[in-house]
């Protein structure tokens, strides 16, 4: 048993003598090669990023957080998988016919893993495209929601219930930014046929104007919510509609605020929003057949 003892201390003693500088040096280059790389892409991503004069600082961030996320977590992969290759050479292993089988086993999986393989050049081209980041309001095919996260081969929606979806960024045919350098007020407002028109416009453009000028919501507008068109003449109103121009993701909150006004403006001025009606005629049969 100390014979034994004895043979392991001494092989250990000789391993840690001839390759134990040969294993430290090689951890301590993966790990200088790790911290340098992600600290070179980070700050070139920031410095490409912040030469684009179209986007907004939030959207800035957005594309900084989502490009560093992902090549930083594909450099680490890389340089994991050939400190594993060098260390394995280290130790006295011949790593040569270990590569052939995994290009034999990477050409045999190729064809089961295509779809994979689909995943990862649309989620490239999504992020080279600059389609969307962590953060915008986005539509996936029929899914919508707040995007958390981006890799190259899914993203990640949360939408208002709460839900988290994983879509594979292959199976996208349609991608609907709503969050993209602007976003748009877009409502129709009904009032009733008798409404003086001109006078319902008068309001509409003041209470947009109010709202552009208010110190809490003048921040979050680009071009104040004005009188577009005579939308559409319906059944029991008639729609105007109005246009406005909001920073990113902010119409859902602009235009609630805005309908609130409205409704207290109209009520100020007397002017009816009105609800469906229906008309009904009743025919005496007894009297018509008189």
């Amino acid at each position: 048993m100390e014979t034994l003892w004895e043979n392991f201390s001494t092989d250990a003693v000789t391993w840690i003598t001839n390759s134990g500088p040969g294993v430290l040096t090689i951890l301590i280059g993966a790990a200088l090669a790790w911290w340098l790389s992600t600290f070179l892409l980070r700050q070139a991503i920031k410095r490409v990023v912040e030469r684009k004069q179209d986007l907004s600082e939030v959207e800035r961030q957005q594309r900084t957080k989502t490009l560093q996320r992902v090549s930083t977590t594909t450099v680490k992969i890389l340089i994991i998988v050939v400190t594993l290759m060098v260390l394995l050479s280290e130790f006295g292993l011949d790593i040569g016919p270990l590569l052939a089988a995994a290009g034999v086993a990477g050409v045999a999986l190729g064809f089961g893993a295509q779809y994979l393989i689909q995943d990862i050049i649309s989620g490239f081209f999504i992020l080279i495209e600059d389609q969307y980041s962590m953060g915008d309001v986005i539509c996936l095919n029929d899914t919508c929601g707040a995007v958390e996260e981006v890799t190259l081969r899914v993203t990640k929606l949360r939408d208002l219930d709460g839900v988290v979806h994983y879509i594979q960024n292959g199976q996208i045919n349609v991608a609907s930014n709503m969050s993209q350098h602007f976003s748009r007020v877009n409502l129709n407002v009904g009032v009733a046929y008798e409404s003086d028109i001109d006078e319902v416009i008068e309001v509409i453009n003041r209470i947009g104007k109010e709202m552009a000028d208010d110190s809490e919501w003048g921040e979050q507008i680009i071009k104040e919510p004005s009188f577009f068109r005579v939308d559409e003449l319906g059944d029991s109103a008639i729609y105007l509609k109005v246009l406005g121009d909001v920073k990113p993701g902010q119409q859902w909150a602009v235009t609630g605020e805005l309908r609130r006004r409205l409704k207290n403006a109209f009520d100020k001025a007397h002017i009816e929003i009105p609800f469906p009606q229906q008309v009904m005629r009743y025919v005496d049969e007894n009297k018509s057949s008189e």
